[in-house]
């Protein structure tokens, strides 16, 4: 009797103890906002989504709907640099809240990440200088193929559908970002660049660089805001904020400062 009455209180313990600690397992948005920060995590050297401006502050898109997603969490904001090849160890590891800087959404990284709905829309294009001759995709054989490590724009190049222009293809290169692999192209180091058109169309742009966006697309795609798989509370959270950002204009006046337009699709 007394073994039984002695089983019996330990089962009893061990069940008020793993109650316990369910009770204590705090939703992401309550824990977010007992940190009192929220830290977004990009590559700096995308523009005009995120990257640094001449007195080296982290500007652009992104970081202006994040920052307003912030303000009304309640909570600070802060832009973390992250390596875009590791982003998803930095995001599990807890440095990060999120991934927020033309993040592709991917069948692949749906399996690991809890995303939001899209947010903008972007395609993975071939970048090449203007006195190249280079018009279309197939003029690249025998060429050197510039892209970012990790990117969406190496995942488009390795898609089935682009194998006889990956196969043509002399070298593929691999860089840290895509502001370096245009400044190779520049000087001649590779002869083209795959890469996100929305970043590629704004560089162009505010650069003046002699270089040519080759309009057939190698992919289609869209962005979204990558969070923990556990903490779906905290993206929905977001996702709300974005819902009235949109509905009272806050998200069309960023966007028209960003790109003299209203280009996001919240909500479309």
């Amino acid at each position: 009797m007394k073994k039984l009455v002695l089983v019996m209180l330990a089962a009893a313990t061990l069940f008020t103890t793993v109650s316990c600690k369910k009770a204590e397992k705090k939703d992401g948005v309550t824990a977010l906002k007992e940190r009192g920060t929220f830290v977004l995590g990009l590559d700096d050297s995308f523009p005009p989504l995120g990257y640094r401006d001449d007195n080296n502050e982290i500007v652009g898109y992104d970081i202006d709907l994040a920052k307003e997603v912030a303000k009304r969490l309640g909570v600070a904001f802060k832009a973390q640099p992250i390596d875009w090849d590791a982003k998803e160890m930095e995001l599990e590891t807890g440095k990060i809240d999120c991934i927020w800087n033309g993040f592709t959404i991917t069948e692949e990284r749906k399996n690991a990440l809890s995303f939001t709905f899209a947010y903008l829309n972007n395609e993975q294009v071939l970048v090449v200088q203007k006195a190249s001759g280079i018009k279309t995709l197939a003029d690249m054989k025998g060429k050197k193929l510039g892209i970012q490590s990790g990117s969406s724009a190496q995942d488009a190049v390795d898609e089935d559908k682009n194998r006889d222009f990956k196969a043509g293809l002399k070298e593929v290169i691999p860089f840290k970002d895509n502001i370096t692999a245009l400044n190779d192209l520049k000087i001649g180091g590779v002869d083209g660049v795959v890469m996100d058109s929305v970043v590629a169309n704004y560089s162009i742009a505010q650069t003046g660089e002699p270089f040519y966006v080759v309009p057939q697309a190698l992919a289609n795609e869209a962005y979204g805001i990558g969070f923990r798989k556990n903490e779906p509370e905290l993206r929905d959270k977001v996702q709300d904020i974005l819902i009235e950002m949109q509905k009272d204009g806050t998200v069309a006046a960023i966007s028209m400062k960003w790109f003299g337009k209203d280009v996001s699709v919240i909500g479309k």
